[in-house]
């Protein structure tokens, strides 16, 4: 690992800009001392934020731009304004070695066209996958791909995505062999489209890989804690992902509206606040930020666009592990040590 790993941030992405980048920044230093920063975009806002912190002092570099890509660009605008946008220059520093990871609270289209066309796919990889990890009853989260970036893929894919995925596991989670599963419409394995059913056959039989493939799982089971991994295409994925997000909110805005609907609600309220809290706590999206684009040769992290100061610390601790892990290496890795193995890789005469 580098001595002192630089990531490339995007300042003007996101519902805020500068302040959250800024002060999330800020707060992962204390969690990382060995990181540095060059934050992208307009000097005049960047820098009286950087003031604020003295804890980036000497640890942040500055790269104005005026270019911004706004949320509704559409990819192939994004990829015309690369050039000169805080965002396009973010993932150019990884390109060309000067920054070990990317972060950007930006428009999610936009930055995985231009990551894509900036890093390129890893070789033995098709497609880039977006993972990110899920809350669950069990002490570890649950990593998740694809969550929006393919809308449709083959089994070939799917397999991919199984091994980026065990890999982020190991390498964000700590677990050594971690028990993967395919999103499908039911546990048995006549269920489903035919490419998940191929793409559970060939998983079945690479029994070399560096994970455990537990079958198939149902969507209410995923946040049960029974699996470390969670495999499906970016179409089912980012319903998936959406609709999680929306039951988190709706349970805890039926809790708000519970515990304030009479004053015996509130007393009891002050009597739970402890449980109460482990829930928004647990709920809390921020806690979770830092979504990662799998199968690129070289580190993106996507935060959320609403993410507060804690959820940008989160996503950039995502991308401090990942660069302390080698995490393209690791990956590179597995698959060099199964490219040969059909169970894998399609052949490309396929």
């Amino acid at each position: 690992m580098t001595a002192s790993p630089r990531i490339a941030i995007d300042a003007m992405g996101g519902d805020v800009g500068p302040a959250v980048m800024l002060a999330g920044a800020a707060i992962s230093r204390r969690r990382y001392p060995e990181l540095h920063f060059t934050f992208f975009g307009d000097e005049a806002a960047i820098a009286p934020e950087l003031a604020r912190h003295k804890a980036l002092a000497d640890a942040v570099d500055i790269v104005h731009t005026a270019g911004v890509i706004a949320s509704d660009d559409k990819p192939s605008q994004a990829i015309r304004r690369s050039k000169d946008s805080s965002m396009g220059l973010a993932i150019a520093a990884v390109k060309a070695g000067e920054a070990q990871a990317a972060l950007s609270a930006g428009n999610t289209g936009a930055l995985m066209a231009i990551a894509k066309l900036a890093l390129r796919t890893m070789p033995g990889i098709d497609r880039p996958a977006i993972a990110a990890l899920l809350p669950t009853l069990a002490e570890t989260d649950v990593v998740m791909l694809d969550l929006g970036a393919n809308t449709e893929c083959d089994a070939g894919n799917l397999v991919q995505f199984a091994v980026m995925g065990a890999a982020y596991a190991r390498t964000v989670q700590d677990i050594a062999r971690p028990r993967v599963a395919l999103l499908n419409i039911g546990s048995e394995d006549m269920k489903g489209t035919g490419e998940v059913r191929d793409a559970a056959q060939r998983l079945r039989d690479a029994e070399a890989l560096p994970l455990e493939f537990v079958g198939f799982i149902e969507a209410d089971r995923m946040s049960r804690g029974h699996v470390d991994v969670v495999v499906t295409d970016g179409f089912s994925g980012n319903i998936a992902l959406k609709s999680i997000e929306g039951t988190a909110r709706f349970i805890a805005d039926l809790i708000r509206n519970a515990f304030t609907s009479s004053w015996r609600s509130k007393a009891g309220f002050m009597l739970s606040r402890p449980a109460a809290m482990l829930l928004r706590k647990t709920l809390d999206p921020n806690n979770h930020n830092g979504g990662v684009f799998l199968g690129l040769s070289g580190l993106v992290v996507k935060s959320h666009g609403g993410a507060d100061a804690n959820g940008v610390a989160n996503a950039i601790g995502v991308a401090a592990k990942m660069i302390r892990a080698d995490m393209i290496r690791r990956i590179a890795d597995d698959l060099d040590n199964f490219r040969a193995d059909p169970a894998i890789v399609e052949d490309a005469a396929e």
